[in-house]
C-alpha cells in the first residue's frame, strides 16, 4: 500500500498542496550522513547534500501534482518518506491525462540536468572550485544523484513512472484495464529483478524498495481485474454521464462516505439506504467525473470506454 500520513507530519503547504515528512526519514537521513561523513571536510556539507536530495525528490513531487492539476484531476497531498516521495494524484481517466500527470515528474530531473550542470561549469571557470571544494563536490555529487533518480524512476517498472509511463501509453492502444495489466506483470519482472540484486548486493533498502513496488503491483492488477469487471456489468438504460456519455453500470458499485455501506447510487436516488446521507454529486466508474445526479439525464448513451 502507498506510505500514508501516519507517523508523518506536516512541514508547509504551497499551491494549495500539503507536504508531509514521516519521522523515519529522521533516522534514515542521520545513517546515509553518518555513512558518509568522509567525502566531505565537514560533515555540514554531507547534511546539505542530503537537504538537496530532499529539494530534488520535492520538486519532482510537485511536478506530479502542479501537472494533474493542469488536465483537471485532484492533488493536494504529498507524503516524503524515507524510500523517496509519493504525490497523491487523481488524474482524469483519460490516457493523455495520465500520461502528462506522470511524467511531468521526470522531466523536472530531466531540467535539473542542465541546471547543475551549468552551475557547476560556473564554478569551475570562475575560480570558484579551487577555493571552495566542498562546494563543487557537492554540486557533483548532486548531479550524480538526480541522473540516478532520472534514469531509476524511468525504468519501465510498474510501479516507477517508467512502468506507469509505458502503461499510460499502451491504454492508448488497447485500453485502461488491459494496459494495466501488461504493466503488472513487467512490473512483476523487474521486482524478481530487484530482489536478485538486493540478495546480491545485501542491500536491506533495496529488498524494502522491492516488496513496496511488489504491493503496488498487486494492487495495481487488482485494480485491473476490477476494471474488467466494470467493463463487463450490464448497464442502467436511460441514464448517461455527462461527461464521457457512458451509461452507470448496474449493482451496489458506490460507497456511503458517512457509513460506508456500498449502494446503487441510481435506485437511490443518490440517497444511501442505511444513514439516509444525500449526495448531491455522482461519481462516473468510467471517467471519475462527478456530476449531479439531476445532470446524469437520458442522453445519447455511448458504449463505455475501452478498458
Amino acid at each position: 500500500m502507498l506510505p500514508t500520513r501516519n507517523g508523518a507530519f506536516r512541514l508547509f503547504r504551497f499551491a494549495g498542496i500539503d507536504v508531509y515528512l514521516h519521522w523515519l526519514w529522521f533516522l534514515v537521513a542521520a545513517y546515509e550522513i553518518g555513512h558518509r561523513a568522509g567525502n566531505y571536510s565537514s560533515v555540514t556539507w554531507n547534511l546539505l547534500e542530503y537537504l538537496g536530495l530532499f529539494a530534488i525528490v520535492t520538486m519532482h513531487e510537485f511536478g506530479h501534482s502542479l501537472a494533474c492539476r493542469s488536465v483537471g484531476g485532484r492533488a493536494n497531498q504529498i507524503v516524503l518518506w524515507p524510500l523517496g516521495g509519493v504525490a497523491y494524484v487523481d488524474p482524469p481517466a483519460r490516457p493523455g491525462a495520465t500520461l502528462w500527470s506522470i511524467a511531468a515528474g521526470p522531466l523536472v530531473n530531466v531540467v535539473l540536468v542542465p541546471v547543475l550542470t551549468v552551475i557547476g561549469l560556473v564554478s569551475r571557470t570562475s575560480g570558484l572550485a579551487a577555493g571552495a571544494p566542498n562546494f563543487q563536490e557537492l554540486l557533483r555529487n548532486l548531479w550524480i544523484i538526480n541522473l540516478i533518480l532520472l534514469i531509476f524512476n524511468m525504468l519501465p517498472v510498474y510501479p516507477l513512472d517508467g512502468g506507469q509511463i509505458l502503461r499510460s501509453l499502451l491504454w492508448f492502444v488497447i485500453g485502461r484495464a488491459r494496459s494495466l495489466k501488461v504493466a503488472c506483470v513487467i512490473g512483476f519482472v523487474g521486482v524478481a529483478g530487484l530482489v536478485g540484486l538486493a540478495v546480491w548486493w545485501q542491500s536491506f533498502w533495496l529488498g524494502i524498495l522491492a516488496a513496496f513496488a511488489g504491493t503496488r503491483c498487486w494492487a495495481g492488477w487488482q485494480s485491473a481485474q476490477a476494471l474488467t469487471q466494470l467493463a463487463e456489468a450490464p448497464r442502467h438504460e436511460g441514464f448517461a454521464c455527462p461527461s464521457c456519455h457512458a451509461a452507470p453500470p448496474l449493482g451496489a458499485l458506490w460507497i456511503c462516505s458517512r457509513c460506508r455501506t456500498k449502494f446503487d447510487t441510481f435506485e437511490t436516488g443518490a440517497a444511501c439506504p442505511h444513514c439516509a446521507a444525500q449526495f448531491e454529486q455522482t461519481r462516473c466508474l468510467d471517467c471519475g467525473a462527478l456530476n449531479s445526479i439531476r445532470a446524469w439525464a437520458p442522453a445519447t448513451v455511448l458504449s463505455p470506454p475501452l478498458l
